[in-house]
């Protein structure tokens, strides 16, 4: 044994020495076998950093099997501190030979005195640590980056104990007494107006869930999800003096904005701008702006219509599409195209664009006479709805070239009010006695037929019609297809010798705000697509059905079928063969309603009983969800139901679809479509009354 070793050996029991750090192991007898987060070895990293070793280590000295000293030392408490010395070597803040303060230990037991160490103590409360932080914060003006460096925590923990000094001392207390958990107290930090918070927790029931309290806190205020708020923008908003409130402790989605009658201005002031934009730039004679879409404006409206380009922006359309397909066809297999390229296909792909405009567009005396509406969109952009034409604005109406409206003095009709004729009425209807052969020499030539004639050939006619085309499928889509275009996109003609009248429930009468949804922007994108694309006096309507390919004449029907569609259910009205129809409709079309609709307070759950939330919640999550929330008052259910069913597929049962047969034979027991489990047709507990 050397000098040295046998100097280690016999040194007292509780001396202080240093060691170089690379002399300095893990123990094999140390109490603690998880071993420590990354997280926790960054935070001692950065404490000792900042302020140095402020607890000793304690050592032992490692033996070889003959009871010699080696050298080494095995650390029986402090392993967490020695990592994180390591850690700092490793990040070239210290050299490998830094001597560290050690205490040496060979009386104690070193599985018991470590076992000790991790036991016998408590973490400091999280009030104190509020305190704290706030303390340095004010008096040493520290931000949270540098608190954060000299205790090894991050900036984000720091932020969320500082947040916490804005609770009322009162409820700060109240969670020193125990009467509120970690979570409930953020909850409340949520704001810093400490009469709110108190006012909040005086009112609260049994019932303390965080969301509730941060609802409550937040009721007045606007969500950052909002779409008004997306209109507008963060930035916008705080320029002009709003406020926004931020959740340090969940994730908030960008806050809540304080003042909604300010948002609600600056979004109004937007809008006003693109309006004067859009009219200025486009000529129209007048410009509204809404936030939402005034759908009781009772004008009509105009669509574009196709327009011939010029030589020059042909030309130019001809030549980018020709460089775009270059490009494509040279990079097809490139995974990354180099920024000169990339750059170049938006260029190309802006041109093209701008060109495909200016196929469609307005009459000059339309814009002329109309206007657009300017309003916010679902999605929180801007969106114009052009072409309206108020009735002051409107053309008057020519005069019937044939002498105007029919006069029917002197007719006679039977109870269905069908003119009665005998074959002794003039062309007016009058009667009339037998006429004389003379008078028949001495009537003019040239007379036209008289209309008893042409009933009784035209009648003929359309016989020989219907027996025809009943006998040509293909030309009776083209008739059928025709008629219901002709009514569909014109207004007040009676274009189609076809009886067929379409009819359009106005669902706004039923669905308050469902003229708003994706959906129906979707339906309303579709219609004046086809709208612009209709040629302008409807005389030219069947040339250009006649000229439509196949499915292009399919998807035109399709949209003016779809139109007509009703599937509503009124209370006073009994068809039940209709929505018979329309249950097997949706089967057909395997209509997926989660893609249309969401189960939320609004649409759904704070709109009917109790029961049928908590039924909802059974079916959809389980028994013990709907258990979790039967106590709370009917308001706090639906809001904890909707959370609940978030991303379940849930629907109410007539929402459902039924699985097709096609479909139900390639997974008898999966999904169905709409997302709902089961594959019969099933009538649910929970179904709106």
């Amino acid at each position: 044994m050397t000098t040295n070793a046998k100097a280690e050996t016999e040194m007292q029991s509780g001396t202080e020495i240093f060691v170089p750090l690379n002399k300095l192991k893990k123990s094999p007898r140390n109490a603690r076998k998880t071993p420590h987060s990354e997280a926790h070895i960054e935070a001692l990293a950065g404490s000792i950093a900042a302020k140095g070793m402020l607890q000793n280590l304690v050592i032992e000295p490692e033996t070889n099997p003959e009871g010699e000293a080696t050298g080494f030392y095995f650390v029986t408490i402090g392993e967490g501190r020695r990592l994180a010395q390591l850690l700092r070597v490793k990040r070239k803040e210290i050299r490998k030979t830094e001597a560290i303060r050690c205490v040496l230990d060979t009386e104690n037991d070193p599985q018991e005195i470590s076992l000790d160490e991790n036991v016998t103590r408590e973490a400091m409360s999280v009030p104190d640590q509020v305190e704290r932080f706030r303390e340095l914060s004010e008096r040493k003006g520290w931000g949270a980056e540098e608190i954060a460096a000299r205790f090894g925590v991050s900036a984000h923990v720091v932020r969320q104990r500082l947040r916490l000094g804005a609770v009322s001392p009162k409820l700060m207390q109240v969670y020193r007494d125990g009467d509120l958990t970690l979570d409930q107290l953020m909850a409340f930090a949520i704001t810093e107006d400490h009469d709110r918070q108190e006012q909040v927790y005086e009112s609260l029931s049994y019932n303390r869930e965080p969301w509730i309290i941060r609802r409550d806190l937040t009721k007045t205020n606007i969500e950052a999800t909002d779409r008004r708020a997306i209109f507008v923008g963060p930035e916008n908003y705080a320029e002009a003096g709003g406020t926004i409130i931020r959740d340090l402790f969940t994730e908030d989605q960008g806050g809540f904005y304080e003042d909604p009658a300010l948002l609600d201005r600056l979004v109004i002031e937007r809008l006003e701008g693109i309006a004067v934009e859009v009219r200025q730039t486009e000529g129209w004679k007048w410009a509204s702006v809404h936030i939402d879409f005034p759908h009781a404006h009772g004008m009509r409206r105009a669509y574009p219509h196709a327009v011939a380009l010029s030589e020059q922006d042909t030309a130019a359309a001809e030549a980018a599409q020709v460089e775009y397909d270059a490009l494509t066809k040279q990079y097809d297999s490139a995974e990354d195209l180099p920024d000169d390229v990339d750059q170049r296909f938006g260029e190309l792909e802006a041109e093209i664009e701008r060109i495909d405009a200016l196929r469609h567009g307005y009459d000059a005396d339309e814009i002329a006479r109309g206007g657009v509406f300017v309003v916010l969109n679902h999605d929180g952009t801007a969106r114009i709805e052009r072409g309206f034409i108020r009735a002051e604005d409107e053309k008057p109406e020519p005069e019937d070239a044939e002498g105007g409206s029919a006069e029917f003095e002197g007719v006679r009709v039977n109870v269905d009010g069908e003119i009665i004729d005998d074959g002794d009425n003039d062309e007016r209807g009058n009667h009339i006695s037998a006429p004389d052969p003379e008078d028949e020499e001495a009537e003019e030539e040239g007379k036209p037929l008289s209309d008893v004639l042409i009933r009784d050939l035209t009648a003929h006619r359309t016989l020989g019609l219907r027996l025809v085309l009943g006998e040509q499928p293909d030309m009776a889509l083209i008739a059928v297809t025709h008629a219901l275009a002709a009514q569909t996109f014109y207004r007040g003609v009676d274009a189609s010798c076809l009886e067929i009248r379409p009819t359009s429930s106005h669902l706004a009468s039923h669905a308050d705000g469902i003229e708003d949804t994706a959906s129906a922007k979707a339906l309303a994108d579709r219609h004046e697509g086809w709208a612009a694309d209709m040629p302008r006096d409807v005389a030219d309507l069947w040339g250009f059905i006649a000229g439509l390919d196949h499915a292009s004449l399919m998807a035109l029907l399709a949209h003016c079928a779809s139109l007509t569609v009703n599937a509503v259910k009124q209370p006073w009205e009994r068809k039940p063969h209709a929505q018979q129809t329309a249950d097997r409709l949706a089967t057909a079309v395997v209509l997926d309603m989660m893609a249309h609709w969401l189960p939320t307070v609004r649409t759904y759950l704070g709109r009917v009983t109790k029961a049928h939330i908590l039924a909802a919640v059974r079916e959809a999550v389980g028994d013990e969800a709907a258990d979790r929330i039967a106590g709370m008052k009917k308001q706090a259910m639906a809001e904890a139901a909707e959370q609940l069913l978030a991303g379940t597929g849930w629907l109410p049962s007539l929402l459902r679809t039924t699985q097709p047969a096609w479909l139900a034979e390639q997974s008898e027991t999966g999904p169905m479509p709409d997302g709902t489990p089961g594959t019969e047709e099933e009538s649910s507990p929970i179904a709106a009354e």
